[in-house]
Formats: structure tokens, sequence, C-alpha cells
């Protein structure tokens, strides 16, 4: 059966999926790089940019285990990119070159429409002005018997948790503090939404944790 899921989703040992100061040279915030380096040497992500062979053992199981049997995306507007408020013109297509590594449909939440855009490998950028739900519907529907992925950022998370959306989701949990930032579960009770930790396996540069509703 098909879920909404959150894969690979790192975060520091304080709570923070982002870093302060996002900018365009600090896409992720100050810092916030370092909650992916447990990914950032494994084979799955090497291959994704065509690069080196890469690490393997456990880091790299779960950085694979991200991208099965994945039929869509959703995502945030900043995840896609700096630009904010309307779109001034088309040049924008993301921070992942002309084969962004998603091979699927790609809904972004946004408040201000624009069209469609085919990328190579498979990437369609669809930009969904209708709110979070509107954008799983339309998931769902490319999907078929896909998961959906809700890629980030925080602030989307945040939101599909605390509409009782996401069955699943696989924290990285890396040794870093970043000590402010984005925090993802601020003001959010876990086990009143009916989460609970069904897996946890260390890593070299991670600890992995799944949760799921019961």
């Amino acid at each position: 059966m098909s879920k909404v899921r959150v894969a690979a989703f790192s975060i520091s040992l304080d709570g923070y999926g982002a870093g302060p100061d996002q900018s365009l040279q600090d896409p992720l915030g100050r810092g916030g790089e370092e909650v992916h380096n447990w990914m950032f040497p494994t084979r799955t992500f090497q291959a994704l940019y065509g690069r080196g062979e890469g690490t393997t053992g456990v880091d790299d199981d779960f950085a694979a285990r991200s991208f099965e049997k994945l039929g869509a995306w959703i995502m945030g507007r900043n995840m896609f990119g700096p630009v904010r408020g309307d779109w001034p013109d088309d040049s924008w297509k993301g921070w992942w070159g002309d084969n962004p590594p998603y091979h699927v449909p790609v809904f972004v939440l946004t408040h201000h429409p624009r069209q469609s855009i085919e990328m190579e490998g498979g990437t369609t950028f669809h930009f969904v002005a209708g709110g979070i739900e509107a954008a799983l519907e339309r998931a769902r529907e490319a999907a078929g018997e896909g998961d959906i992925r809700i890629g980030g950022g925080v602030s989307v998370i945040r939101q599909y948790l605390q509409a009782r959306l996401i069955d699943e989701l696989h924290l990285a949990v890396s040794p870093v503090l970043l000590g402010r930032g984005e925090s993802l579960f601020q003001g959010i009770d876990l086990r009143e939404l009916g989460y609970r930790v069904v897996e946890q396996v260390p890593g070299v540069a991670a600890t992995h944790m799944i949760l799921s509703r019961a």
C-alpha cells in the first residue's frame, strides 16, 4: 500500500533541520550542511551525481531505502530555490542542474503559480498554489502505487505532521549541535499524533530512527 513518508531527513542532535540565516550561499543555513555529513560520502548519494563509488554500510543502506518505491515528491518552495514572491521569469529551475535526482513528478508548494518544468531524467516540477492537501491529492494521482516522499523543508514537514498526513518518518539524527535554526518538532506532540519509534539503528555518522503511526 502506498505511503506518505519522510525519508532520510537529517536533523541535529538539538532538533534542527536547518541552521539560521538561510541564503543563496547557505541554502541550509549556517552549519546546516553538517547534519547531512552522514549521507554525502555514501554510494547512493555519489551515484545520484555520477561521482565515485562511495561508502557502503548502514548509512548507505538507509540512503538507498529513502529512494525505494517512490512515485512522487512534495517539497516547499524554499527547498526548490531562493526566489521569493512572484516568479520574475522562468530562469530558476532548482539547485540540481538539468538532471535533478528525483526522476519522478515533484510538487512544489507555493503561493505564486508557475508553469510546470520538465527536466531530464524523468523529473517534472509542478507548482501547486492550493495548499498541502491539494499537493498531496495531485501527488497521489501521479504516484499510483508508489510512495509519496515529503522532502522538506522543515516548515512543510511540520504542516503535514500537524495535519496527520504522514504515515512514516525516517530521521537521521546527526551528532551536531546547531544551537538555533528551524526546529522540526517544537510545539508538536508526536505521541498525541500517534507516532512511535519502530526502528533505531546506529550508523557511522548518524543514528537512524523510523517513526510510524500506530
